[in-house]
């Protein structure tokens, strides 16, 4: 083992949970000024530069961070240490070139994306984000080599310098774009190239702007992140000895390593091409039958979402379109939240499944399955029931009184009934790649895209759904993934789950938990006083905080009385010992 000290499952999910929760918290600090800076329209721009960027670069990283963690956990398990060593040179030279071809690829598609959804407003913003595709490719390398290790604490460290940067970068940018736009227009200048007589046209005319410097604060957040794993490895290395290369065997050659490197990463590039390209044409698919929904029949439309058109600017069907489709992001802010939590559990698990199923570890394959899914369970069924029942105050506390409010929040309830499905998706794709049958996500990940984009491109162009229907889609696509993989997992490794445990169990304490956010939260707004001290906190904010506080603490008696917790689970955990002989003691474990 040399100087390193391997992370269980569980103490390396919870490393990556925690900086993934920084991350989301300062991801939320970050998109509540932008919002403010940017508008509703502004944002409309950046996720249309998003939803080409993340494909592109899912593309590009797809395959060989999950091949890097998988060898380098595979040849630990076996004592060749040389080969660890290489992997991370030949992973290195292949990552470099495929991020250049990343962001040249990212650069010749802007122009006829944007073209062809009629929304120019966004190239700015494609161009500011493309060389994050090389940056993140990079990164890729050192976090796939230290996930392999068993150590995830580099990865969530540099995820915290990534996001930082994200938000000091692309809120200052941006918000210099703003005020330099706002004095050209006070001084009777073009705003960045157009003629303004009011205030509202100046701030359409900068948005553009504005919204692409923001989105370069994710390259200069990436380059931030980037230095610290280079500076950090020259520092500290991988603890891999002199004596443990010595006593090891000769490595194979670059050119075998780099064979079975992409062995493994193919089946997961295809699948994650077939994703990607799904959501890309699912983000062109909305906005083009958005705007169908619209030169359909608009009066549907502006009846449907009167109260919140009546507080936003005038605009015409193409700002509409636009406006819509940013509502629709805001809600998707949410969406993202569990599923990006839970991702850290398929992460940790890849090493650690790879190790075991190489070693025929039976009893510590089937922990490890039903440890990820139960721990997936208990955090994403409690937090989705929240954003379904207290969508629209959790909106309010976070955005303030924005106009776009009330349709973003039905847009995230819906979400929220079904988050547990979402959440289990990526952990799932992880366990199959680590037990060698990537092969598998990549089929039902193709049945399922294929279903997303015929649902959507249907009910999106209906008036009475418009957005809503791209929820419905987006249901039927991680039903499909996650029925299939989960059912594919069982047959593969014969493990048998415990769905008492795994499912009811954490379900029933998170009805609870939704019932105590719900009558909480209402009883306090019956009984407290009416008052409003900014656009985000009032009563009704106010009564869903106190109501959200209840939930948690009903939801961890709920746990620990019903028995749910596990004692394999704690085990992992730092300080698990301890915690299960408290437990024990008052018969609160299962």
């Amino acid at each position: 083992m040399g100087g390193r000290k391997k992370q269980s499952l569980l103490n390396g999910a919870l490393v990556l949970v925690i900086a993934t929760a920084f991350v989301e918290v300062i991801g939320l600090l970050y998109k509540i000024p932008l919002t403010e800076l940017i508008g509703t329209v502004g944002r409309g721009y950046t996720g249309t530069a998003y939803n080409i960027y993340i494909p592109i670069y899912n593309i590009s990283m797809a395959g060989l961070p999950v091949a890097i963690s998988k060898l380098v956990a595979q040849n630990i398990a076996q004592g060749r240490f040389n080969d660890v060593k290489k992997i991370f040179k030949v992973a290195f030279r292949l990552f470099f070139v495929t991020g250049l071809i990343g962001t040249v690829v990212l650069l010749l598609l802007a122009y006829p994306y944007v073209k062809s959804m009629d929304a120019m407003e966004s190239l700015p913003s494609i161009i500011m984000i493309a060389p994050a595709v090389f940056v993140c490719c990079v990164m890729a390398t050192y976090r796939g080599y230290y996930s392999g290790l068993h150590n995830q604490t580099p990865s969530a460290v540099s995820q915290m310098f990534e996001v930082v940067g994200k938000l000091v970068f692309g809120l200052s940018l941006a918000y210099v774009v703003q005020q330099h736009g706002m004095k050209c227009f006070a001084a009777g200048q073009p705003v960045y190239g157009t003629v303004c007589a009011t205030s509202e046209e100046a701030v359409m005319a900068l948005a553009p702007y504005a919204a692409a410097a923001s989105i370069f604060g994710v390259t200069m957040g990436a380059v931030t992140s980037l230095l610290f794993l280079m500076i950090r490895h020259k520092i500290v290395g991988d603890k891999i000895t002199k004596e443990e290369c010595a006593s090891s065997p000769e490595a194979v050659s670059g050119k075998k390593i780099a064979k079975m490197l992409m062995a493994i990463a193919i089946p997961v590039v295809v699948s994650t091409l077939v994703m990607n390209i799904t959501n890309l044409i699912d983000s062109w698919s909305i906005q083009f039958r958005l705007k169908a929904a619209i030169d359909s029949d608009v009066s549907v439309i502006t009846n449907m979402y009167s109260e919140a058109l009546a507080l936003a600017e005038k605009m015409n069907n193409t700002q509409l379109k636009s406006y819509l489709y940013g509502a629709y992001e805001i809600a998707l802010d949410f969406r993202n939240l569990v599923p990006t939590i839970t991702v850290a559990l398929g992460t940790s698990a890849i090493p650690v499944l790879s190790e075991a199923w190489t070693q025929k570890n039976k009893l510590m394959v089937r922990s490890s399955v039903e440890s990820v899914l139960r721990v997936a369970m208990l955090i994403s069924l409690p937090i989705g029931l929240g954003m379904a029942i207290l969508a629209k105050e959790i909106l309010h506390i976070v955005y303030g009184a924005s106009s776009s409010l009330t349709i973003s929040a039905s847009v995230m309830a819906m979400y929220g009934c079904f988050t547990f499905v979402m959440a289990a998706a990526q952990p799932l794709i992880n366990m199959l790649q680590a037990i060698g049958r990537a092969d598998i996500p990549m089929k039902s990940v193709s049945v399922a895209a294929f279903v997303k984009v015929a649902v959507n491109f249907i009910l999106v162009g209906i008036p009475e759904l418009n957005i809503r229907g791209a929820v419905i889609g987006t249901f039927c696509f991680y039903l499909i993934t996650v029925s299939v993989n989960l059912n594919a997992l069982i047959r593969e490794t014969g493990v048998r789950i415990s769905y008492k445990s795994v499912f009811f169990k954490p379900l029933f304490c998170a009805a609870l938990c939704g019932v105590g956010a719900w009558a909480f939260s209402g009883l306090a707004g019956n009984f407290l006083p009416d008052f409003s001290v900014n656009s985000r906190i009032d009563t009704s904010t106010f009564a869903a905080c106190i109501g959200i506080l209840i939930a948690v603490v009903v939801y961890v008696l709920a746990l620990l009385f019903t028995r749910t917790l596990v004692r394999e689970d704690i085990k992992m955990l730092p300080g698990g010992e301890k915690i299960c002989k408290i437990l024990e003691k008052y018969d609160l474990i299962g």
